[in-house]
């Protein structure tokens, strides 16, 4: 089994509780008894090395993969309590390699809010404009098409349409794999006004560069795979 823990002794309500998850592909386990506690104002790094299921455990989280142990709860509401779109669009999990609709950077944008789910709320373009001064960035990278973006340009996109949603818990995968030095700080600046915007925010960041832990994170979960568990 796995040797999953969190050293928290915040004390407060938790925004996320992961209670004794697992996660098997075909017969073989990939983590067991993962117990993972999220409070308002959490940074924290998911450490572990490469394989040992990282990724599927921000996905696991997020609603996207199954699980077949344990429970996930969401302000103090079971997973399966929660409506899934509703959940998703709070707990928002950002891919490495994010699926991006045609057309431009604005009508990806502009494309979220024609889902059932957020239906009654409206594109903000000044509010995407604020975020692209943040990231070094004028009104021009809206004209952009998509199939002509970099892999940093899609992530970038993609961190903007989801954070127009206003979640309360972003997912980190490796969100500045992509990225130069450059555009890597300014979107590690966007991320801190995020949070810096509602103090209940918080986020889990799986990054592989020890320096951008230290800057961006407060505490760590290291998680250890089924096979390499002592």
């Amino acid at each position: 089994m796995s040797a999953a823990t969190v050293d928290s002794a915040s004390g407060r309500s938790p925004l996320l509780v992961v209670e004794n998850l697992g996660r098997r592909l075909q017969q073989d386990w990939i983590w067991q008894n993962i117990q993972l506690r999220l409070d308002a104002g959490d940074r924290l790094a998911i450490m572990g090395p490469s394989g040992v299921g990282k990724s599927l455990l921000l996905r696991a989280i997020a609603g996207l993969d199954p699980i077949q142990a344990g429970h996930i709860h969401f302000l103090g509401k079971s997973l399966s309590d929660w409506s899934m779109p509703r959940y998703r669009s709070q707990v928002l999990y950002l891919h490495q390699r994010p699926a991006l609709w045609e057309g431009s950077v604005e009508a990806n944008l502009q494309q979220v809010f024609l889902l059932h789910q957020h239906r009654r709320r409206g594109y903000q373009r000044q509010r995407i404009l604020q975020y692209l001064r943040l990231l070094n960035r004028d009104e021009t990278f809206l004209d952009r098409p998509s199939s002509m973006l970099s892999g940093g340009e899609r992530q970038i996109t993609a961190f903007l349409r989801g954070l127009q949603l206003d979640p309360m818990i972003l997912l980190l995968d490796e969100p500045t794999a992509s990225l130069d030095p450059e555009s890597t700080a300014s979107l590690e600046t966007l991320v801190q006004n995020w949070q810096a915007d509602n103090p209940q925010r918080a986020y889990l960041w799986v990054s592989h560069d020890a320096e951008q832990r230290q800057r961006m994170t407060q505490r760590a979960f290291q998680l250890r795979g089924v096979a390499n568990a002592k």
